[in-house]
């Protein structure tokens, strides 16, 4: 949707947790809200278990086709945090205590027992990689190359976004407007292909909902310029009420 250059990037879940059911995931939707305002569209969501051979492929695999890549999970006191022996593999360069994040975890346990060896995992990066500051627990994420390795813990994982607020290159933020209707899709998927095609450098998104014993449907138009996106809408919904549909503005 037009000729600038559009910046993208992927999201590595990791986790057996997340695979099993026991834990839903909640990094998924503020990671693309926070890209979105970066001006990066969130090109790819992959989910993937503890396993250092999947998650390495799956870095390799990703990081390449995109100009992000973030991950989520895995960076912990724990045995089976395993992300950054994975994206060290990926990279094949060895694992190596941070001399920054050693010092910063030793300030945080200091008046909290320590730090042991557990906690001296957290300061494990592959050979060459940046810290991405933490203030809430004082573990830091890890930055190698265009691998951003975050928290699983989604309070954690904000805080880490906030410090990369800025820090990353992207174009321009998406707009979207949202106009619903008691319509089932069935019913307008033509009026929506139509509209869409009256609009150039705009997207419009159809997501059915039941509601109230009703079929309908929100429609979401995207562009990277606010008054496209506008336009669209307003258009929609002249399109909804001319078909005999009750447009309603922010959506249903």
């Amino acid at each position: 949707m037009g000729g600038e250059r559009i910046w993208t990037a992927a999201l590595l879940v990791i986790g057996d947790e997340i695979l099993s059911g026991r834990t839903q995931d909640r990094n998924v939707a503020q990671v693309a809200a926070w890209m979105n305002r970066q001006g990066i569209r969130l090109a790819e969501v992959r989910i993937v278990p503890d396993e250092e051979e999947r998650i390495a492929a799956a870095v390799n695999e990703l990081r390449r086709g995109v100009d992000y890549l973030f991950t989520t999970g895995g960076i912990g006191p724990t045995h089976d945090d395993i992300t950054v022996d994975s994206i060290a593999a990926a990279f094949a360069v060895p694992v190596i205590v941070h001399p920054e994040a050693r010092a910063i975890l030793e300030a945080y346990y200091g008046s909290r027992g320590g730090l042991n060896d557990a906690r001296l995992r957290m300061a494990r990066v592959p050979e060459g990689a940046e810290l991405i500051p933490n203030p809430l627990s004082g573990a830091p994420g890890v930055r190698m190359d265009n691998v951003y390795m975050l928290a699983g813990v989604p309070s954690i994982a904000a805080n880490m976004l906030e410090a990369l607020n800025g820090q990353l290159e992207g174009g321009r933020p998406m707009v979207s407007v949202t106009v619903g209707a008691f319509a089932a899709e069935s019913e307008v998927a033509d009026l929506l292909r139509e509209t869409q095609r009256a609009h150039e450098g705009v997207a419009i998104g159809s997501y059915p909902f039941a509601k109230d014993g009703r079929f309908g449907a929100n429609f979401v138009i995207r562009s990277e310029q606010g008054e496209r996106a506008q336009a669209c809408a307003s258009d929609l919904a002249g399109r909804l009420t001319a078909a005999g549909f009750e447009p309603v503005a922010g959506g249903i």
